[in-house]
């Protein structure tokens, strides 16, 4: 079965930095895009970074210039490098991945794998 599980996230001060990973397992297709999504308390979960599998990326204009989303498809790793992090980046943060690949998006409700998330914490 698919699997996919976060590792990278911490505490840290406003203004440091942390990078997110995502091990894909399980997965018989070659074709599949991925995305990196947040929550934080009381708040819905949100589109902070996607990747489609020829490389094209999209980023949420909050994360834009600070956020950046790259993959090892031979390794089937997705990151999130994260730099200048504010208070309101903290929140879980969950890699996700879709089949039906085309133009990155942020929409939650099109992928259809999900990890357990990983915290991140900024003050």
């Amino acid at each position: 079965h698919v699997q996919l599980v976060e590792s990278g996230g911490g505490s840290v001060q406003t203004g440091g930095s942390l990078t997110l990973s995502c091990a894909l397992s399980g997965y018989t297709s070659k074709t599949y895009c991925m995305g990196w999504f947040r929550q934080a308390p009381g708040r819905g979960r949100e589109g902070v970074a996607a990747i489609e599998s020829d490389g094209t990326t999209s980023l949420a204009d909050s994360v834009k210039g600070r956020f950046t989303i790259s993959q090892d498809k031979a390794k089937n790793i997705l990151n999130l490098q994260m730099i200048n992090l504010k208070p309101e980046d903290a929140g879980v943060y969950y890699c996700a991945a879709r089949a039906l690949c085309g133009l990155p998006t942020l929409n939650v409700y099109a992928y259809n794998y999900w990890g357990q998330g990983t915290q991140v914490t900024v003050s």
